[in-house]
């Protein structure tokens, strides 16, 4: 171990290993890896962990410590604080940025504000950007994007392609436009040829933003272990999307009989994942290193002050109370008791705009973004557990197709209901008002069934505008 190493690992209280080796650094690549940050910025409030001024540090010390180092991001980079609510972008991608990114491919959060958004956002991006099987011949994001890079390290030759999942049913409708999707086991055998044959790669590697599993039932709902197992020629999966953390990392069988190594940091910026690629032999290390308090007396001064003229705004809205939550224990997105709220208020927005009562109320779980603790909540706490730019929307709706979307809910692992939820008192002749979030009623999350129902009413406000409202009227909410 270089004396350059073991100041890095003495530093950071931890040791080495992934990067030890007897084998020269010049004949290893290190390569450092993020997923699903979710624009978490600063450090998470309720842990020790996160915060980009800290995966600096780690980047910088082993930037210093190894001779070829690639950064690299598996998309998501928005979403989920203040700073996307407030700044559109702008800071995440100032962050990677600033942290020097090799690589950069796009998550499915990243086109919450359209494809004109999205451009915007990128304009200053100075990484590579990756896609390989999204075309955007007919968006404005047609130059930005490459199907795939090489790397040359020596005498090798690493390729590095981009995949991702198929916007429908996942992204909103209207916010790809001109983003036509290629379905995912042509594109890989057509780029991974690309680089084994054409490009003469001694190693490829797939960035990717699809999830570590997909759907037995659905062959569209692929992950990185369909990929793997389906394919040949991927020596490594940097993933994203599912927010699994592996530790260790996944190992496959592709269809050569060959083995490909699958990793994923989980969500929100709390490990910094390591691969270390042994360039002559092909053997493959990882670990997650843990972006914790540990690393604050070793924080960029320059970047936390580029970051701090944004907090202002942010701060101001942490400390604007808006309702008081009495509760036994805090909220998320996990708490049915938590779903029933949510119901209830879908269903109270919904009888509002419409001026009559609605007969079932459905969200997606998957909105909910944070955790509320009892006690008093922020208005930056509401922003936060309900980010998106959805907005309620009444639909008159057919009890069979009720039926089906209650199936379909039920196949994603359970999901928000309130009123009529009983399949037993659901007449399929019958037509029945279902109060409901847009993203939802216009196929969202696989919900096609709710795309045959005719809308009868809809809120001209975004959704959290929707829910600040509502706890202005409620300013105390017990959920038991």
């Amino acid at each position: 171990m270089k004396l350059a190493e073991i100041l890095f690992s003495v530093a950071l209280g931890t040791g080495f290993t992934a990067c030890s080796s007897s084998q020269p650094a010049a004949e290893q690549l290190v390569i450092l890896h993020t997923n699903d940050t979710h624009s978490h910025i600063d450090p998470l409030a309720d842990s020790d962990l996160g915060g980009v001024a800290r995966r600096k540090v780690l980047i910088d010390s082993v930037r210093n410590a190894r001779e070829n180092v690639l950064v690299v991001d598996a998309g998501d980079i928005v979403q989920g604080t203040l700073y996307f609510h407030l700044y559109r972008g702008a800071v995440e991608q100032q962050m990677l940025n600033e942290l020097g990114y090799d690589i950069q491919i796009l998550g499915n959060h990243e086109f919450d504000n359209g494809i004109d958004g999205l451009s915007e956002m990128l304009a200053e991006a100075r990484p590579t950007l990756l896609s390989s099987n999204y075309a955007f011949a007919d968006s404005l994001l047609a130059s930005r994007f490459s199907p795939y890079v090489i790397k040359e390290y020596g005498d090798k030759r690493v390729g590095l392609f981009a995949l991702n999942l198929n916007p429908k049913g996942m992204i909103a409708e209207g916010n790809y436009d001109g983003v036509e999707y290629q379905p995912w086991k042509a594109a890989t055998e057509h780029v991974v040829n690309e680089l084994r044959n054409k490009e003469k790669c001694d190693y490829v590697i797939a960035v990717t933003h699809i999830g570590v599993e997909g759907s037995s039932e659905n062959p569209e709902l692929f992950g990185d272990v369909q990929v793997a197992r389906q394919t040949s020629g991927i020596d490594l999966i940097i993933g994203g999307h599912s927010h699994t953390r592996l530790d260790p990392a996944l190992k496959e069988v592709n269809a050569a009989g060959d083995t490909v190594v699958i990793v994923q940091t989980g969500k929100y910026g709390t490990a910094l994942g390591e691969i270390t690629l042994d360039l002559a032999s092909g053997a493959i290390s990882e670990r997650l290193i843990p972006v914790d308090s540990r690393l604050d007396s070793r924080r960029d001064p320059e970047l936390l002050a580029a970051i701090e003229p944004y907090r202002a705004g942010i701060d101001s809205l942490y400390n604007h109370e808006i309702f008081r939550l009495e509760a036994a224990e805090p909220l998320n997105g996990r708490s049915p008791q938590f779903h029933d709220f949510v119901a209830r208020f879908i269903a109270d927005r919904g009888e509002r705009v419409l001026g009559k009562p609605v007969d079932v109320a459905i969200g997606n779980k998957g909105s909910l973004r944070t955790t509320w603790a009892p006690g008093a909540v922020s208005e930056g706490a509401v922003l936060d557990m309900m980010p998106f730019r959805n907005h309620i929307v009444v639909l008159e709706l057919k009890g069979s197709d009720l039926l089906e979307a209650f199936e379909v809910m039920e196949a994603r692992g359970g999901d928000i209901a309130g009123g009529l939820t009983d399949p037993k008192l659901i007449d399929p002749e019958r037509c029945y008002r279902v109060a409901t979030i847009d993203y939802l009623a216009n196929g969202g999350d696989y919900m096609t069934p709710l795309t045959r129902g005719t809308r009868l009413a809809e809120s001209r406000q975004w959704v959290f505008d929707d829910l600040l409202d509502y706890l202005r009227a409620n300013p105390v909410i017990e959920i038991k």
